[in-house]
């Protein structure tokens, strides 16, 4: 298994990501445009959320249960999330390779964002919600955080409408290779 964590490593360390397609076959993707979360000003929410992270109705968990993390991101109509990628989720989450970062209500998961920190670069690989504006606060609490470590950049992937709302922006995947050398340089670590 070790084996097959340091390939995947290597892989992400490479600019790849893993999918697997509708038939369940996990493959290697990379991308020419690449969105990016900003960690600087660029960054932004709804007024609406402000309030609700004002309220402090969620209280923020890393890995308090990252297996209902993978879980909730793949429990969708359709998933890239395949069981074969959830077993390698949770191998590099016992490598100290991937992350839950989590917005609880009480003893409830509101929502999480699942990653994987490799150097200065999160990769955000899914995020769901099971209360509304769980996940929503689980992404500017995230930020919050990539910055208070110093990290190069949060990596969203694929652009949507939704993360567009907090500022998302795309590189070019020359751009993210600059990004990424810097970020594989970084000495700190995610918690």
């Amino acid at each position: 298994m070790q084996v097959e964590i340091n390939g995947i490593i290597e892989g992400y360390a490479q600019g790849f990501f893993l999918m697997a397609d509708e038939t369940g076959n996990l493959n290697w993707y990379s991308s020419r445009r690449r969105a990016l979360i900003p960690l600087d000003d660029r960054f932004r929410y709804p007024k609406s959320l402000r309030r609700a992270i004002n309220q402090e109705r969620f209280q923020v968990a890393i890995n308090r249960d990252f297996s209902a993390v993978v879980e909730g991101c793949s429990n969708r109509e359709t998933t890239w999330i395949s069981s074969e990628l959830k077993r390698i989720y949770h191998a590099l989450y016992h490598a100290g390779w991937a992350y839950s970062f989590e917005t609880w209500q009480g003893d409830e998961l509101a929502g999480g964002i699942l990653g994987l920190s490799i150097g200065g670069a999160f990769i955000g690989e899914s995020m769901f919600y099971r209360i509304p504006e769980g996940s929503k606060v689980a992404m500017v609490k995230l930020v919050e955080h990539l910055r208070s470590r110093q990290f190069v950049f949060f990596d969203a992937q694929m652009n949507n409408p939704h993360l567009e709302r907090f500022g998302a922006f795309l590189v070019t995947d020359k751009e993210y290779q600059i990004l990424l050398k810097k970020a594989l340089k970084y000495r700190g670590s995610f918690i």
